[in-house]
């Protein structure tokens, strides 16, 4: 009850934040230090704070209450506007882009596509490629050489999500798709930084080269697609789940335009994060050996020796832990924005009709009231047979409310699985020496990859 008298008092005064300088206002501090300067905002101004790039308002909303009010409680009133049109050009009106009646009908029509046990017929392909890529380890002696294992677990997670979406019968080079992929991710991170620099229907060197990189994409996707409704027969992968969903009321299918959207979105956003955090995860691991030791013993009592599968998971409830732990320190999805389109209130401070308003797992993660010695990686944080007393967004790496991330219970199943499996046959250790830096991009990815030794276990 203090704490909402506090937020009442509070409407009487301005939103503290940094002064900043005139015309940038805090755009210098915040692209040399992104991740720094968010955090320094939280700590310095509270879990309600104002800063100013260039001639944008960006109200930081920390506090879990607040969250919970612009992602759930209100939030038709703060909309993804125009900064997510950087990625409409990549992604179309895909799930991740939309808005209103589209959005609300396309998730209803995607939402069967990734139940829980939709997903689990797709476990089998999660752990046969990751036992593909570990035979590869083993047979170019890995415990010789150095692994990127950001690059490693990206194509992994590129070529499962590849054939969970088109099954096995892709004629299109894998690689080629995985070097479009990461190329369109590579310029979305680029016009991220660079907000101002023209869009790709203007003939650059740069937007060239992303436009041939999405017109592979384009060509795959269409290719699919025209396939599939000349031979609807036979298929059980994701893009047959995607065409045979109907509108429950007018009992209309996507149209070729949607399906396109959704596949790419998926393509470009769903294996970049899974790999993120699998990344994030082996080099926590490598960095807290009491953790990884209590995991193998964990692998070994549940798994006996076999490979992991959908069986297995509710056995693997510490290699859960380590994956939601991994989530809080080095969320994929660091940051996400959201415009205010009527004059709001959020935990008791005004925010103005056409301000942004920034959430970050990342600072949330890593307030101290709700997570004690916030920077120790700590996987008992998650035991569900002692669950801690922390509001429901005090943790919320899939965002939250009606948009939160569809591909949620397919990527923490991944994850899952992958993390077994590795860990079941390999022991991976850091390049000694090597400063691991994390890189706030479209994702946190570390800044020039993992290089990582992997030992056989």
């Amino acid at each position: 009850m203090a704490e909402k008298e506090t937020y009442i008092t509070n409407l009487q005064q301005r939103v503290p934040g940094p002064k900043g300088i005139p015309f940038l206002g805090s755009s210098r501090d915040f692209q040399r230090d992104p991740l720094g300067f968010i955090t320094r905002m939280a700590r310095e101004y509270g879990e309600v704070s104002l800063f100013r790039l260039g001639n944008l308002n960006f109200h930081q909303v920390a506090h879990p209450e607040g969250i919970q009010h612009v992602l759930q409680e209100n939030n038709r009133n703060f909309v993804k506007g125009k900064l997510f049109q950087i990625i409409r050009e990549v992604g179309g009106d895909g799930l991740f882009t939309s808005e209103g009646d589209h959005w609300l009908r396309q998730r209803r029509l995607m939402q069967p596509a990734f139940h829980r046990q939709r997903i689990a017929g797709f476990g089998e392909t999660m752990v046969h490629q990751a036992q593909r890529m570990l035979d590869r380890w083993s047979r170019a002696d890995a415990t010789r050489s150095t692994l990127d294992i950001n690059q490693e677990m990206s194509d992994l997670t590129m070529e499962i999500i590849t054939e969970t979406m088109f099954g096995t019968q892709v004629e299109a080079d894998t690689h080629a798709i995985s070097r479009a992929v990461s190329h369109l991710l590579s310029y979305l991170n680029f016009r991220f930084e660079y907000p101002f620099y023209p869009g790709m229907r203007v003939p650059t060197v740069r937007n060239l080269q992303a436009r041939r990189s999405l017109a592979l994409l384009d060509q795959l996707v269409y290719g699919m697609i025209d396939k599939r409704r000349r031979n609807p027969d036979g298929h059980d992968d994701l893009l047959s789940l995607l065409m045979d969903a109907r509108d429950e009321d007018t009992g209309e299918a996507m149209t070729d335009l949607q399906l396109r959207d959704e596949v790419i979105t998926v393509f470009v956003a769903g294996h970049e994060t899974t790999a993120a955090a699998l990344t994030w995860t082996f080099y926590l691991l490598s960095e807290n050996q009491d953790a990884e030791a209590r995991l193998h013993g964990e692998l070994e009592e549940a798994l006996g020796g076999q490979p992991p599968d959908m069986a297995a998971l509710p056995d693997l409830k510490y290699t859960r832990m380590v994956i939601d732990e991994s989530m809080r320190l080095y969320p994929p999805a660091w940051i996400t924005n959201r415009t205010c389109v009527e004059d709001d209130v959020v935990c008791g401070y005004r925010i103005p009709a056409g301000d942004i308003t920034t959430l970050s797992p990342y600072v949330t993660h890593r307030l101290e009231r709700y997570w004690p010695d916030p920077e120790r990686f700590d996987p008992e944080r998650f035991n569900p047979d002692t669950p801690a007393d922390r509001p429901r967004y005090a943790y919320f790496p899939f965002g939250g409310g009606p948009h939160q991330c569809i591909g949620n219970s397919f990527a923490l199943v991944e994850a899952t699985l992958i993390l077994a499996a590795v860990a079941q046959r390999f022991r991976l250790r850091l390049q000694p020496g090597y400063e691991v830096v994390p890189d706030p991009q479209v994702t946190l990815r570390p800044r020039g990859g993992m290089p990582m030794m992997a030992a056989s276990r």
